[in-house]
């Protein structure tokens, strides 16, 4: 294990011990192995992820999930967020296979490892971290970001949700991008509600300031 993976598994560490909510993957401790390797032990969802979930209605044929299920779901990932937030951390890596699940049927949000603290709530981020599908167009952009470009994410899951695929795709991680900054994405079925496809609208805004707040 490298010095700079010992310092990143701390990091995750300590933003985990902060962040103490029912929809949070919960810290546990943080042990040495006699090779030296650090572990993190956490709480065990024994229901999978969302990506599962998604990847298994697919491939059952089904074209989409319930709105009270979408709903249920997205209420509880909004919660962990605000509850971040609150604390002036940014995950920067939200996506449904950082979306753990119980068999009880609660999310819980996960993997902090490149979560970032700020000092106060107008501080903004510079590095390139995340999942391509779910990146924001300002990160893209190179441009500096805060949590607003956590909403984009949630926004670009709520829509895998309901679509069961993300709102973006391309050949290429450069065709992709450019999709992401054109903000060109297929509209949802009409069956989801008018309120919800708005939502997913607003979360979807090229411009940061006009993406609604989880507060």
């Amino acid at each position: 294990m490298s010095e700079q993976e010992k310092k990143d598994t701390i990091k995750e560490a300590k933003i985990l011990e902060v962040l103490q909510h029912p929809n949070i993957i919960r810290f546990k401790e943080v042990y040495k192995t006699k090779k030296g390797q650090l572990c993190i032990v956490m709480d065990y969802a024994d229901g999978g992820d969302l990506q599962k979930k998604i990847k298994e209605a697919k491939d059952n044929g089904m074209s989409y999930l319930s709105e009270d299920q979408i709903l249920n779901w997205f209420t509880q990932i909004c919660l962990a967020m605000k509850h971040c937030h609150d604390r002036k951390i940014l995950h920067r890596d939200l996506k449904s296979g950082n979306i753990f699940l119980t068999s009880s049927g609660i999310c819980k949000l996960g993997d902090f490892g490149i979560a970032k603290v700020l000092s106060n709530t107008v501080e903004k981020a510079v590095t390139i971290v995340g999942t391509p599908y779910y990146l924001s167009p300002e990160i893209i952009n190179n441009k500096p970001y805060s949590f607003k470009s956590d909403l984009w994410s949630l926004g670009v899951l709520l829509y895998e949700m309901c679509a069961l695929k993300p709102p973006f795709n391309g050949a290429n991680i450069h065709m992709l991008a450019m999709q992401i900054i054109r903000g060109q994405f297929p509209p949802l079925p009409t069956h989801f509600s008018y309120e919800l496809r708005g939502l997913v609208n607003k979360m979807l805004n090229q411009d940061p300031n006009k993406r609604p707040n989880i507060n």
